[in-house]
Formats: structure tokens, sequence, C-alpha cells
């Protein structure tokens, strides 16, 4: 690890050597290239200096009790001293095995978020509507902007679907968790027994693609126009200003009915079908991949229950990582922090077990 981290040092000082080249700041591509990459090295960087530091301490005050004539005070700090060095430089190395972790390509990214009523009725719509609150309060506290591209709105409040795009650096390293079927238990308005029902919504979500990850023949897509519908709307059943467009080769369809105008529309549907297509072809990669790790929090398959919110008990249970929380009014009001960083501290446990093996 130590020699790998020599060469991620020359590599940094390197690319910045090639920022002091004049010429760089023309080329705004390469210039963007070597910014990302640096911001991806220096905090692997810095801990790996002061990891050195903190060895050049021991190794001062090792080289300060070995010549020995020390008073006993003396003696003492340097003992101290060379204790304290040597339990940081572990913290540190500690520390830059997970920094070196191989990092998901998509982590900071936008991402799209698509979530659906499932078992339970209207419910389940409700829920829906829940869980889309939710992550746009969370999205709100993280500085993350919304815009929503298709929904399926009930008369309740609710949405049978509601697709919406998180817009931030790293929205989809926090978010990707979040895909699976959630299940919520509680005593719905319109029970007059006030007897629990159990509905669900499922959660997928996608991380945005970018026009150079996909590339979509205009040839395989067929696209057609149709009017809005929804709960209510002074445009709606007026114009045709809907789009629905189908990818012929792999039978994926998106729609769009959220703005006014015909064009972004299918601006937003194509933003979703790249999505949609890239996550078919990272699939396709990784099941590819021989002995291909199996997380601990979970595939992430749409198919998969993954947390339950439990309403007259006040908890909100995640089942991949066995963590209850007895606080979800927070966390249905979008504090979503300490589920999310468990389940990330949960992944990365994993990925370095996944290496010492």
């Amino acid at each position: 690890m130590l020699e790998k981290l020599k060469e991620v040092e020359q590599r940094y000082e390197l690319l910045n050597e090639r920022l002091c080249d004049g010429g760089i700041m023309a080329d705004v591509e390469e210039y963007a290239k070597i910014m990302k990459e640096l911001k991806a090295l220096t905090p692997v960087v810095e801990k790996y200096r002061e990891y050195k530091k903190h060895e050049d301490d021991l190794s001062q005050a090792k080289e300060l009790l070995n010549e020995g004539g020390l008073d006993p005070e003396m003696k003492e700090m340097a003992q101290e001293e060379m204790k304290e060095a040597s339990a940081y430089a572990e913290k540190c190395l500690e520390e830059l095995k997970i920094l070196l972790l191989p990092k998901d390509e998509n982590d900071d990214r936008s991402t799209i978020v698509e979530i659906r009523g499932g078992a339970g009725g209207e419910e389940a719509s409700l829920f829906a509507g829940v869980l889309f609150r939710m992550y746009s309060m969370y999205a709100e506290s993280k500085g993350w902007k919304i815009q929503v591209i298709s929904s399926n709105p009930t008369e309740l409040g609710g949405y049978k679907e509601i697709v919406f795009a998180v817009e931030g650096e790293g929205a989809y390293s926090r978010l990707k968790f979040e895909s699976g079927v959630h299940r919520v238990q509680r005593v719905p308005e319109t029970e007059s027994q006030g007897r629990i029902q159990t509905s669900t919504a499922t959660v997928a979500v996608l991380p945005e693609a970018q026009d150079v990850d996909v590339e979509i023949n205009p040839a395989d897509l067929q696209i057609d126009t149709f009017r809005s519908s929804g709960a209510g709307g002074q445009h709606i059943n007026k114009t045709e200003s809907a789009i629905r467009i189908t990818h012929i080769p792999t039978g994926t369809v998106v729609e769009c009915q959220d703005e006014r105008s015909q064009y972004k529309n299918k601006d937003k549907a194509m933003k979703v079908l790249r999505s949609k297509i890239l996550e078919m072809e990272t699939k396709k990669q990784q099941s590819a991949i021989a002995g291909e790790r199996k997380a601990q929090v979970g595939t992430g398959d749409r198919s998969e229950r993954i947390r339950t919110y439990n309403f007259p008990q006040g908890r909100v249970s995640d089942h991949r990582i066995n963590l209850t929380l007895y606080k979800i009014e927070s966390i249905v009001n979008g504090d979503l922090d300490e589920v999310i960083d468990a389940l990330i501290t949960a992944d990365t446990a994993e990925k370095l077990k996944a290496t010492e093996q």
C-alpha cells in the first residue's frame, strides 16, 4: 500500500506541475480533467503526508531513546511522544485504506429517482407522496435542486408514480442506497376501526447519464405525444404537450408531462431514458464480472424490501444492516443522514473485507 501511495503522491505533484504550464488554461477540457483528478487525489495525498509526519516523529523519538543519557523526565516525554506518533500513524493507515478503495464512478453525479405506489391501493400512493416529500426535504438540506420530470397524482394528494431529478454534487453517492421496496405500517385516515395497514412503495435511483455515456440512435426511438392528465390544472387535457418515448431495442418506455412545452417534456424524457439505458449497460457489465461482490447493504434490486416505517411504534428499520431508529417523524421530514451514513459505513466495511480476502 505504501508503494501505491508514493505513486499517488508523484502523480499529484505531476498534475500540479502541469497546472503551472500557462498553456493548459487555454485547453478548457484538459484543464477540467486535471482539476477533477486533483480533487480526487488531494484527500489521499494530504492523509499520506500526515502519516509520513507521524512516522518521522516516531523515528526521532526512537532515535532519542536509543542514544540514552536522558534524564527521567525527558525519557518519559520521548516515550509518550513515541506512543502518540505510533497511534496517529496507525490511525492514518486505516483511513488511507478507506481512501484507496475503488470509487463508484457515478458517485459525484446528479440522480434520477422514481417512486411508485405498490401494494396497498390509495394508501400506497399516499406513502409514495410521503417518500417524495422526505427526499425533497433531504435534498433541500443538502443544497440540491429537485426537478419533477413526470408525475401521476391521486385526488387524495398521493402519487401513483413520480419521477424527479435531484441535481447536486454527490447526490447519487448518498441516494443510491434508497433503491428497493419501502414498507409503511400505519392507520390510514380512511380507516374508521383504527386498524393498522401495511402498504409499500418502490424506489429506483439512477445516476444521471451524460450524452457521452449513452449513444442513442434516433431511428431506435418511437415518440408519441398525448394530452396531459392528472388531478387538476388549467392546461390539463387542453394540448398534446406530454411526451412518451419508446426505445425500441430495449422496450424501455419513459413519459414526461410536467411541462407545458412539448420540447421541454421531450428533453426531460430523454434525460430519464439515457439514465435507464446507462443502468442497463452497467448491470450487464457488473454481471459479467466473475465473482461479483454482493454488497452487505443489499443488491439494490427494486424488488427487495429494504426498510419499514412503523408509525404506531415511531420507528424506522433498515433491514439490510439491522438498524432501528425511534425517530420516524424527523426521518420522514428529511433527516436521513444517520440512516445513510450507517449504510455507507456498512458498505465500506464490506469493501475493506473483500480487499483483505
